[in-house]
């Protein structure tokens, strides 16, 4: 067999990481949605954007036990598995996305973008499987590093950081937290579906989207905008439209996705695929207005793309 060949044999031999690697790129592309939602939706508050994402997450999950059941093949939590599906949900969605999107109201796409960037970084050091050594990882980590100091260095003459004033630096400290909650999530949720192999990934989704829909439901009661004032929207059907397609496409689909690649990948490499989340975004946001990166951002993402190759080299 010729070397192309036994590349390729390897290859597909690897169909399962193959399978999350895939799974994990899709969930990016649909959550790298969520950075121009606000842009979508003008002058709807931040605390109802997030609300409106996460109860249609919670309807659809809500459907989809109910064809669950009406197929008998739908599984009811322990009270330990509901309360573990809270955590996670806060963690990795109402709490996340409400934080990320204070943070672009009050820091702009950019610089949450390059934050949310670093969870890669983060993710890799902190889940690194027992039996991998680190110089494994480091051809990944750097490049990735690379990527990150590409992009600011790119964004950073236009931002103008110190001149930004406190409301700048409150976005940056809510993108940090924003941060730190994916970081947990994506942790012990790959933690979680590893140990609870019996449990499937549309339970597992749903069950965590019910949550997610009940603690948007009382956040929006306690914060949100009163209904009247809602309805009185200019661009409630907009509004709408957006939250539905969210909650739908990047809630409840991109868990799915993403809990796929997080029972079959380790926990650092699927971390690493987060990136494609942070380049789907800007891709989106240089489409919306109509203007493509720059030389540096090029690069930035090339840095991106090779660490991901890098890392899943290492990985299997």
């Amino acid at each position: 067999m010729t070397l192309a060949g036994r590349k390729i044999e390897e290859f597909l031999l690897g169909g399962d990481v193959l399978a999350g690697v895939l799974a994990g790129l899709a969930a990016g592309a649909l959550w790298g949605l969520v950075f121009v939602a606000p842009a979508l939706a003008p002058g709807l508050l931040p605390v109802d954007l997030a609300a409106g994402r996460f109860i249609v997450f919670g309807l659809t999950s809500l459907c989809m036990i109910g064809f669950g059941l009406l197929r008998g093949s739908f599984h009811w939590p322990t009270w330990r598995q509901a309360g573990a599906a809270l955590l996670l949900s806060v963690l990795g969605f109402s709490g996340y996305y409400l934080l990320l999107v204070y943070a672009i109201r009050d820091a702009g796409v950019e610089v949450p973008t390059l934050i949310i960037g670093t969870i890669p970084v983060w993710v890799m050091l902190l889940g690194k499987p027992t039996g991998l050594r680190w110089g494994g990882l480091l051809p990944g980590l750097l490049l990735t590093l690379a990527g990150l100091a590409l992009m600011i260095a790119a964004q950073g003459g236009g931002l103008e950081l110190p001149l930004q004033g406190s409301v700048f630096w409150r976005g940056v400290v809510f993108a940090l937290l924003a941060m730190a909650c994916w970081v947990a999530f994506a942790i012990f949720n790959s933690a979680w579906l590893k140990r609870h192999t019996e449990v499937k990934l549309k339970d597992w989704t749903s069950w965590m989207g019910v949550s997610a829909g009940l603690a948007a439901g009382v956040l929006w009661a306690a914060m949100g905008t009163p209904v009247n004032d809602l309805l009185g929207h200019a661009d409630i059907a907009q509004a709408a439209i957006v939250c539905i397609a969210t909650g739908v496409g990047s809630a409840w689909v991109a868990t799915v996705l993403w809990n796929f690649a997080s029972r079959r990948l380790s926990a650092s490499l699927c971390g690493q695929l987060i990136v494609s989340e942070t380049l789907f975004a800007l891709v989106y946001a240089f489409l919306m207005v109509g203007d493509w990166p720059a030389t540096l951002q090029w690069l930035a993402s090339a840095m991106f793309v090779l660490g991901m190759v890098a890392s899943i080299k290492a990985h299997r």
